[in-house]
């Protein structure tokens, strides 16, 4: 049995893994939680409950133990039954189209290599493009940068409306890139498509864009979905990419890091590699990533067991992800209204996340501002969560500039969201503005 702060981790226990969580035992399994924080922005780092975190630490002393018999005979089989739980999670069609790799990044990393060698190889030509949302996650766009432009490829960002009104606008900015993109007689190699942008956050039609990318004639198209598993569906044979990854420590309660990057099953796919080069070497992507040397590899095996714990909710992760999108809509309206503001994105677009704008009267100005007043927020009241900046459009009076990001999990309660409304209320009634944080 495992002891977190002196209470027992409940679902080690095997009379309590079929019954229904408490409230009791939902709070137990967070505990580990500063419980002066109101932490509403389980979108960056995730969560990870107590009973995860003690079955991790039981696969840890395994290894610890006698690591040479982990080596042979628990680790690959271990890998395994998580790769067979995201295939049926994803609804792919064959276990050997899922690695498991450490983030999103990484799985972007062994896309864009793949991409990169087409180019030494004068399989593509310079000036061929990869095409990338603006708003795409600042790794993924330095990725871009350090494989694409180094080989001689050629970005396009889409530059993509935000506050956003509809997914209509989304898609006319995307095909309107695709006209570009293909100009002059360039041919675009590659798109990155978020699912879930992360800064702003909004819901992506991915399905819509992968057709278009279809019909345009766009060599291969890879989803980042980082935010999605376990905040949104994900059918990958419906959604139609080549490449999906998605990080399982966000949103689907596993220890940090954990990720799985889907493939198309494709005779051309077949000279994938892990960037991390190891003894398995050549026997195929998702064998090369089980192994990439001496690690920890606890946060990749204990998904049976996150399993046992979402079947303990009602209606299990599909339950969670609804009712984690109708609180945080709730909570993103109840600001909205105490600060007289506006969504950054409607409900539809909002997952288990959504923008929510603040007080033009707080004077965010810059990205230094947003930065410093999350930080002002964290120090001074308590709270945390990401603010985003919005550069302001030419012509525009008085614009909102400054939203909040707000994340709900199953952690969370309402007061948590009131103590963010009540010390931007503060904030607005003391007269602050950002610019006195540089005084």
């Amino acid at each position: 049995m495992s002891l977190i702060n002196g209470t027992t981790a409940t679902a080690e226990d095997p009379d309590s893994k079929s019954k229904p969580i408490t409230p009791w035992e939902l709070r137990t399994e967070f505990s580990h939680h500063d419980p002066t924080i109101a932490r509403i922005n389980n979108g960056s780092f995730g969560c990870c409950p107590a009973s995860i975190m003690a079955a991790q630490q039981r696969y840890q002393l395994l290894f610890l133990r006698q690591p040479d018999y982990f080596y042979f005979h628990t680790l690959k089989p271990s890998i395994l039954r998580t790769r067979l739980l995201i295939q049926t999670l994803i609804n792919a069609d064959n276990v050997d189209e899922v690695s498991i790799v450490d983030n999103a990044t990484t799985a972007a990393a062994i896309v864009l290599q793949h991409t990169t060698w087409s180019f030494f190889s004068s399989l593509f030509q310079a000036g061929d493009a990869v095409l990338i949302l603006h708003y795409a996650y600042g790794a993924v766009k330095k990725s871009v940068q350090a494989y694409i432009s180094r080989a001689g490829g050629h970005v396009i960002e889409v530059h993509l409306p935000f506050p956003v009104k509809s997914s209509s606008e989304i898609v006319s900015e995307f095909r309107k890139a695709l006209q570009m993109g293909k100009a002059n007689g360039r041919k675009i190699r590659l798109a990155v498509i978020d699912h879930i942008t992360s800064m702003p956050s909004v819901i992506i039609p991915v399905k819509e864009l992968v057709r278009m990318c279809r019909d345009e004639g766009v060599d291969r198209i890879f989803i980042d979905g980082a935010h999605a598993i376990g905040n949104v569906e994900i059918d990958v044979k419906d959604i139609g990419a080549d490449f999906y990854t998605s990080n399982l420590h966000k949103w689907m309660f596993c220890p940090p890091a954990v990720a799985f990057l889907y493939c198309k099953m494709c005779d051309d796919l077949s000279d994938l590699h892990h960037p991390v080069v190891s003894h398995e070497y050549g026997n195929g992507l998702a064998i090369e990533s089980s192994w990439t040397g001496t690690r920890d590899y606890s946060p990749q095996l204990v998904l049976p067991e996150v399993m046992e714990f979402l079947s303990r909710f009602d209606g299990g992760i599909e339950g969670i992800m609804r009712r984690n999108h109708e609180t945080v809509v709730e909570m993103a309206q109840m600001l909205v209204e105490a600060w007289g503001t506006e969504l950054g994105a409607p409900p539809e677009m909002c997952s288990s996340m959504a923008m929510v704008g603040m007080p033009v009267c707080l004077g965010v100005t810059s990205g230094s501002d947003a930065l410093k007043l999350r930080k002002h927020l964290r120090e001074c009241f308590k709270v945390e969560v990401p603010i985003y900046y919005r550069a302001l459009v030419e012509g525009e009076i008085d614009p909102i500039t400054g939203y909040a990001r707000i994340s709900h999990q199953v952690y969370n309660v309402v007061e948590d969201y009131y103590r963010l409304r009540d010390a931007v209320n503060k904030l607005v009634k003391d007269g602050f503005t950002c610019a006195l944080l540089y005084k």
